[in-house]
C-alpha cells in the first residue's frame, strides 16, 4: 500500500505543478467565449484525472493512520484533508464562477494565486511520504 500511496502522491504533486506553472497561467492569454468554452472542457477532462487520484490519496492516508497511527501519518492525513478543503471551498467555486461567465483577468489571477497553497501542501505530502 505504501508504494501506491507514494505513486499517487507523486502523481498529484506533478499534476499540481503542471497546473500551477503551465495550465492556469495559460488562461491569462485567452479571452471571451473561447476562454469559457475551453475552461469548461478543461474542468470536465481534468476532473476525470484528478478526482480518482484525490480519492485514492485520501484512502491511502486514512489507511496509514489506521495501520500505523504515527504522528507523520496523522500530519499527512491532515494535509490531504486541508487540500480537499481548499479544493472544494476555494478552487471549485472559482472554477464555477469562470464557467458561468465571470472570466475576468482578476478572477483568473485569483485562481492562480489561491492554487499556490494546494500546490505547496501537496508537494509537502509527497515529500513527507517519500
Amino acid at each position: 500500500m505504501s508504494e501506491l500511496h507514494t505513486l499517487v502522491d507523486f502523481g498529484i504533486c506533478v499534476i499540481l505543478w503542471l497546473v500551477q506553472c503551465i495550465i492556469y497561467p495559460s488562461f491569462l492569454h485567452m479571452e471571451g467565449a473561447s476562454m469559457i468554452d475551453w475552461h469548461k472542457t478543461y474542468v470536465f477532462r481534468f476532473t476525470w484525472i484528478i478526482a480518482p487520484l484525490m480519492i485514492l490519496q485520501l484512502i491511502c492516508a486514512a489507511w496509514a493512520v489506521w495501520a500505523f497511527g504515527t504522528a507523520l501519518s496523522w500530519l499527512v492525513l491532515i494535509l490531504v484533508m486541508t487540500c480537499w478543503g481548499l479544493s472544494f471551498f476555494v478552487s471549485v467555486p472559482l472554477h464555477r464562477q469562470i464557467d458561468q461567465g465571470d472570466s475576468t483577468q482578476i478572477k483568473r489571477r485569483r485562481l492562480i494565486w489561491t492554487n499556490w497553497p494546494r500546490t505547496l501542501l501537496w508537494t509537502a505530502v509527497f515529500i513527507l511520504g517519500w
